[in-house]
């Protein structure tokens, strides 16, 4: 910070000037709620691998923490790249929706019948569809805004 005081500010005397990141544009209300479902779903992964990992096997629980991982990863970019207004979401958009389209086929064909299965199918229809369908969506660029 020392340094900072012998220096002149840069940039319209300012050392304050935050500049856009690279391919920002202008944050419309629709993405911006986008963007705050994705980062959304993305946090509340966090826990949930803390849960996965201490109530799993450990063999079980490696898998699921990685895969649960790489879903929040993606998602958690993907929402704060489009909540910045920077058009470079959709890569992470496209890696979200494989994941969780995956992640809804293992927990469907691996749950045993009943209440886990139940679980699975309301997991799938409830939360891992849609998002997988929300990201596809934004990574195929239908969204403007």
């Amino acid at each position: 910070m020392t340094l900072v005081a012998f220096n002149s500010p840069s940039d319209k005397g300012s050392y304050l000037t935050v500049r856009p990141a690279r391919g920002a544009v202008r944050c419309s209300a629709p993405r911006r709620r986008q963007g705050r479902i994705l980062t959304g779903a993305g946090l509340a992964l966090l826990p949930w691998l803390g849960y996965l990992a201490g109530t799993l096997p450990p063999a079980e629980a490696a898998a699921w923490v990685a895969l649960d991982a790489l879903e929040a990863a993606a998602l958690l970019a993907a929402g704060t790249r489009l909540l910045r207004g920077d058009t470079r979401h959709r890569a992470p958009a496209a890696a979200a929706a494989a994941l969780l389209v995956a992640d809804a086929c293992i927990d469907l064909a691996t749950a045993a019948p009943g209440q886990e299965l139940t679980t699975a199918i309301a997991m799938a229809v409830g939360a891992e569809l849609p998002l997988a369908v929300l990201c596809a969506w934004l990574a195929a660029g239908r969204s403007r805004g």
